[in-house]
């Protein structure tokens, strides 16, 4: 992984699932959960998606914006977020340009075969624009209460 906790996140531009441009220094000021997943829809993806959600309310408690990036298209985004109630922007990377800058793009290997995509991986911005603490390779069960137990140290409020 290139990037490293301490190190101003790199700034990026992306739509979401309604087209709507975001860039991370729009959110300077605030606590962000940046978190990268591999396909919308998908058992691994969705329970992630599903966990932050359910503790949304203790993330805006926190004074932390949520933002998902994937690969997927908008339309995609749009019918993921549709279908599970997700009240936190999709971020569409079809180019994997962003994935790449924050090293989640890797070589993979299923069955023997081996591919490019996303390593499940959540990056926790402070509000001055560094990386405060990176998750890599997440497993997904309890993840999102480890956020919270990180922003709950970092006094994100």
């Amino acid at each position: 992984m290139a990037i490293k906790e301490g190190q101003p996140a790199p700034d990026f531009s992306l739509n979401d699932e309604t087209g709507k441009t975001h860039k991370l220094s729009d959110y300077r000021g605030q606590t962000v959960v940046l978190y990268f997943y591999p396909k919308d829809d998908t058992p691994g993806c969705t329970q992630q998606a599903c966990d932050f959600r359910d503790s949304y309310q203790r993330y805006q408690s926190q004074g932390a914006v949520v933002l998902g990036v994937s690969p997927d298209s908008e339309a995609s985004h749009q019918k993921f977020k549709t279908k599970h109630d997700l009240p936190f922007p999709l971020l569409a990377d079809p180019q994997h340009a962003v994935c790449e800058q924050y090293g989640v793009w890797q070589e993979k290997s299923m069955y023997g075969r081996k591919y490019w995509g996303v390593v499940r991986s959540t990056f926790v911005i402070d509000a001055e624009g560094k990386v405060a603490k990176i998750f890599e390779k997440v497993s997904v069960p309890k993840h999102s209460s480890k956020v919270l137990d990180v922003l709950e140290g970092l006094g994100a409020a």
